[in-house]
């Protein structure tokens, strides 16, 4: 898995791994990276079925740190600190219990080692609906989308993943919605079970 990503900072500088949430990418880091790069060398990725990045099933936090790890070694890293947000927050904590020989650092994201049921099932649906062929342009899917998401914040979150499509002609969804639909009752899951344990340092933290 060749996975997308974004960097900041300078290359002498120590690494730092971010990953972002569900229906996230590389691009909601843009301005904290970049803020981060004056310490560390940050790389941004997007994970599988998401941004940049190959469309693959399963999408499990199984198959995540594995394409996470992959790309650690493919540029020679062998540990860093790994920071995650929600979905990427919930995938850190993974890698760091199962592989903590290769996490200095965890710093978790308004998120917490929990099941959270139920939550984007409407928002894939309200996604899906759109009839993304005829589209003229991104605010005439906004106002498709308003029926359906009125909260003006969460539809721009959302069209962040509308893009182009490859013939010019229409858009198309950036992230593969029905693998992640499919595999959704997994991913509000908690990849970390009762006897997981991650000893090093561990930052939690919680916006408003």
């Amino acid at each position: 898995m060749d996975l997308s990503f974004r960097e900041f900072g300078v290359s002498d500088a120590p690494p730092l791994v971010v990953l972002h949430g569900l229906l996230g990418s590389s691009r909601n880091w843009q301005m904290a990276g970049s803020d981060l790069g004056e310490r560390f060398h940050v790389f941004c990725l997007d994970l599988r079925n998401h941004g940049q990045s190959p469309h693959a099933v399963p999408h499990s936090y199984d198959a995540m740190k594995v394409d996470v790890l992959e790309w650690m070694d493919c540029r020679g890293i062998d540990s860093c600190p790994l920071m995650g947000h929600s979905m990427g927050g919930k995938l850190a904590m993974k890698i760091a219990c199962d592989s903590p020989d290769r996490v200095q650092r965890l710093i978790v994201v308004d998120i917490a080692p929990k099941s959270y049921p139920n939550s984007h099932d409407s928002e894939y649906e309200a996604m899906k609906a759109l009839d993304l062929e005829t589209l003229s342009s991104r605010r005439d899917a906004d106002r498709q989308l308003e029926l359906s998401v009125p909260d003006w914040g969460k539809r721009q979150f959302l069209l962040t993943n509308l893009a182009r499509s490859e013939s010019g002609n229409g858009f198309r969804w950036a992230a593969n919605i029905d693998a992640l639909e499919e595999n959704q009752r997994e991913i509000e899951a908690s990849p970390v079970r009762s006897g997981d344990r991650y000893e090093g340092e561990t930052l939690f933290l919680l916006g408003e």
